[in-house]
């Protein structure tokens, strides 16, 4: 258990290290990261990786290297234009071989003989054409280096792959220094469905563009509302996998005893209710595409033993059925539970998490995007006049310091909800402004419905009024009590209409 556990971080640690790339805004320090990955996983003596910069008038190599001095790196250099490098930047394949000096389609090469060139992994970045390559290369038969196994190729492809949009990112290709914004809506880009330009929501984002054509599980993390469902969805279509299908469950509002079935199906005569031909589960349901379990904290210790079974052999049974069956899905997991709390109180398996804990990202909640809370409620408010043909209607001053104002425990899913009850009440109304007593609509009035909000923003309100009192109504004062900005207290003032007698 203690090698798997191994082995499963080192899987972890590796393709965080791949994820990471994504913050890097310096292209020669992204390339010597690379090469710490490179050479960390292959065991290779010597590693250099080189793409081409473009700033419309010149190409430039930028170049980083292990195990090579300068004239040694300047001879590896030489088989960009011919031998090996040539070979796998004119066709975008791999290039292997385990003694280049003896294989056919480089001994002829003067570089090669030169250089006694041995066992040798050569993979391109990038395609239409190649921005640049990853070259290895070890002595023949080395146990460290082995070019010939074909999860080294498979990883090696993966860096490349996760370098591709970065180093062109970084670079002038085709005259252009950069990249649009992460979070400009691009036709196309199925990111540009999750709303917000907080710097929060970015950098997470800008992980999950790189990780999405991976292939990896991914864990996502984060409060209830803050849009897991959203954001696995923009994976599964970012990813290779988006002509299949994004199948989702939510393992909280399905009974334990209910589960299995629903996950891996059941074959006639399991239980009484399976009908001729059987049950397809979601599993199957999902063949060649991913399977985004929600609420994945709430399955049961022998549910969690045979999802693991799932991702370990990429095999499942359907309930009462003796024959295994394939399974090429992609999990996407998701929790508003610390996990590494519940793998210590023994209510989650260790070595199921992880698994799923490949790349772990934590969305933030909408107290952390304070700078995205007025956009999304006017987004949220256009759609819902969209969908429903309200009357068109905006957000009124005092509507736009209430949210400002607000706390918003249900996150994302709440303030739409809120929003979307607005328009739909004011619908009626003469103007064309959402005023805040119509998203508020439970603030303070005695006898209106306990709901959390309606009672956060009374006690918010009586609160605020009895400090402004003592103090005199002195805002740098009340600031000083209530340990906020004096901003802030401006802001609940106006949000929260409150006026001094």
């Amino acid at each position: 258990m203690s090698s798997e556990l191994d082995s499963l971080r080192r899987e972890r640690d590796f393709y965080r290290a791949l994820v990471g790339f994504a913050g890097q805004e310096d292209l020669q320090l992204l390339l010597r990261e690379a090469v710490d990955v490179l050479v960390a996983r292959s065991g290779a003596r010597e590693a250099v990786i080189e793409v081409m910069q473009d700033d419309g008038v010149d190409v430039t190599p930028c170049t980083a290297a292990h195990g090579c001095d300068g004239a040694r790196l300047a001879a590896i250099s030489t088989y960009i234009s011919r031998g090996i490098i040539s070979e796998a930047v004119a066709t975008g394949e791999s290039v292997v071989t385990a003694n280049a000096t003896e294989d056919p389609r480089f001994h002829d090469f003067a570089s090669v003989r030169r250089a006694k060139v041995e066992a040798v992994l050569c993979v391109p970045i990038g395609r239409d054409p190649p921005i640049g390559v990853i070259y290895l290369q070890g002595k023949q038969g080395c146990d460290d280096f082995q070019p010939y196994d074909r999860h080294l190729q498979r990883d090696i492809e993966v860096v490349a792959r996760a370098l591709a949009p970065v180093v062109e990112r970084l670079t002038a290709k085709a005259g252009m220094l950069a990249s649009p914004p992460a979070l400009a809506v691009v036709a196309g880009d199925p990111f540009s469905a999750v709303r917000g330009r907080g710097s929060a929501l970015t950098e997470v984002l800008a992980r999950l563009r790189l990780a999405a054509p991976l292939d990896i599980h991914i864990l996502l993390t984060g409060a209830s509302g803050v849009g897991k469902t959203l954001i696995a969805n923009a994976v599964h279509i970012a990813s290779r996998r988006q002509a299949a299908r994004f199948v989702e469950i939510n393992c909280a509002a399905i009974p334990d005893n209910l589960l299995e079935n629903e996950l891996f199906g059941a074959e006639v005569g399991a239980h009484s209710s399976v009908p001729r031909g059987g049950i397809k589960g979601k599993v199957e349901a999902a063949e060649g595409g991913t399977l985004f379990l929600d609420e994945v904290a709430e399955m049961s210790l022998g549910a969690q033993a045979k999802l693991l079974q799932l991702l370990q052999s990429k095999t499942y049974y359907r309930l009462g059925g003796a024959e295994s069956r394939r399974a090429d899905i992609r999990i996407i997991a998701a929790t508003n539970v610390n996990l590494k709390v519940a793998v210590a109180e023994r209510k989650f398996r260790e070595d199921l998490y992880y698994r799923l804990q490949v790349l772990e990202t934590r969305i933030p909640s909408l107290a952390e995007r304070p700078e995205d809370v007025v956009p999304l409620a006017a987004g949220f408010l256009r759609q819902a006049i969209e969908r429903h043909q309200l009357s068109h209607k905006t957000l009124s001053p005092g509507a736009i310091r209430a949210i400002q104002a607000a706390e918003w425990p249900g996150n994302v899913r709440e303030l739409a909800n809120r929003i979307e009850a607005a328009a739909i009440q004011a619908h009626l109304r003469a103007g064309d402004l959402l005023e805040a007593r119509d998203i508020f609509a439970d603030a303070p009035v005695e006898g209106d419905t306990d709901t959390m909000q309606g009672a956060t923003r009374r006690f918010q309100r009586k609160h605020l009024l009895a400090v402004l009192t003592s103090t005199d109504w002195n805002v740098l004062e009340a600031a000083r009590v209530l340990d906020v900005s004096r901003s802030q207290v401006y802001n609940l003032i106006r949000g929260l209409e409150l006026k001094r007698e």
